[in-house]
């Protein structure tokens, strides 16, 4: 039996990080780019970082070799790819500078901003604003405003949950196989090829970063899955295929963005930075209530997997019952998560402010 094109894409992909993130072990360690045990820190002993660096070789390397050699990949348009490449480009060089030495959050913003508009001087957007009713209409102008927002939201909150280990692995794997479901459902394969090498990245990495993690992607990692799986969604979306613009995506990721949202208005609303860490996130609490790291890891995947095939479902209901349907999911999300904060204040908990021990980052 002939295996499908985008189940070897991701085979390769898997291979590759399984590889190369061995080799980002040794290298981490002999030039001393550890995350060291502190406050905030679930680790008794260094461990290396900057694996992301293994992930984007693995979905970059085998896209460019799939793109260059005999196959079905030969014939995508190379702009999306190339946009892609030159987006992840400053992406990583940012994260790699955060985890070796930090940087300034408007900095981060800028870079990240940056990138963004290469994508958009590469084709990607959101030409189509779907009605959730009926008919759609151009964007126009608010497009190139849009995308940008678009990437800073995803990539910022896939950077606030990396605080656990391989919750943002396997949250954008979860993300990378509904994108790739529904790109399958819609025959576009820009969007399957994307999501196949964003699997089979993530499912390898995984190998050394589950509880207890041997490497940390680090914001190198969050960085650029953050920015891959914002510009796969865009794919998704350029001609307006989903139930309405950018609700699955906003599906398949609701637990890093809403986490995300929460964690900007509870730093707003306490008056402090907006860039201020803390320990109010929904693993940071999950843990206090008792739960272990693998328990609070399952638990959250669980959520995410409900999502996942909650997108899957919207992508296949008439557009008259998708937004409504995923209005009811975004409030029984906020009700879970105020659930749980309420849970974590009545067991004495802390208010979020203070950092007590928790979670590597």
């Amino acid at each position: 039996m002939r295996i499908p094109y985008s189940l070897r894409i991701a085979a390769a992909a898997l291979v590759v990080a399984l590889v190369a993130t061995r080799a980002v072990i040794v290298a981490a360690r002999r030039a001393g780019a550890l995350d060291h045990p502190g406050p905030r820190r679930l680790h008794r002993e260094p461990v290396p970082t900057m694996g992301g660096l293994a992930i984007a070789l693995a979905v970059l390397g085998v896209a460019w070799i799939a793109r260059l050699l005999p196959g079905p990949a030969t014939a995508l348009d190379v702009r999306p790819l190339l946009g892609l490449t030159l987006a992840a480009i400053p992406m990583v060089a940012l994260g790699v500078g955060d985890d070796l030495r930090g940087t300034h959050p408007w900095a981060k913003l800028a870079i990240q901003a940056s990138a963004a508009m290469v994508l958009v001087l590469f084709g990607y957007g959101v030409p189509v604003l779907t009605n959730p009713f009926s008919g759609s209409f151009s964007s126009g102008a608010i497009s190139i405003p849009l995308t940008v927002a678009w990437v800073l939201i995803v990539v910022n909150a896939i950077n606030l949950i990396d605080g656990l280990d391989g919750l943002v692995a396997g949250a954008v794997l979860i993300a990378a196989v509904t994108l790739w479901w529904v790109g399958r459902s819609h025959s576009d394969f820009y969007v399957m090829f994307l999501s196949a090498l964003l699997i089979g990245a993530t499912l390898g990495f995984l190998r050394y970063n589950f509880p207890p993690a041997r490497i940390f992607m680090g914001d190198t990692g969050s960085h650029f899955l953050g920015l891959t799986i914002a510009a796969a969604s865009l794919l998704e979306n350029r001609k307006g295929t989903a139930a309405v613009t950018l609700l699955l995506p906003l599906v398949a990721l609701a637990v890093p963005i809403l986490d995300g949202v929460a964690a900007l208005m509870r730093r707003i609303w306490r008056g402090r930075p907006v860039f201020h860490a803390d320990v109010g996130h929904i693993h940071h609490r999950l843990l206090r209530l008792g739960l272990s790291p693998r328990a609070a890891l399952f638990a959250l995947w669980g959520v995410c997997a409900f999502c996942g095939v909650m997108a899957v479902v919207l992508a296949a209901l008439p557009r008259s019952a998708s937004a409504p349907l995923a209005i009811v999911l975004a409030l029984a999300l906020f009700a879970a998560l105020a659930w749980v904060r309420a849970l974590d204040r009545s067991s004495g908990g802390s208010s979020g402010v203070s950092a007590p021990p928790g979670p590597h980052s």
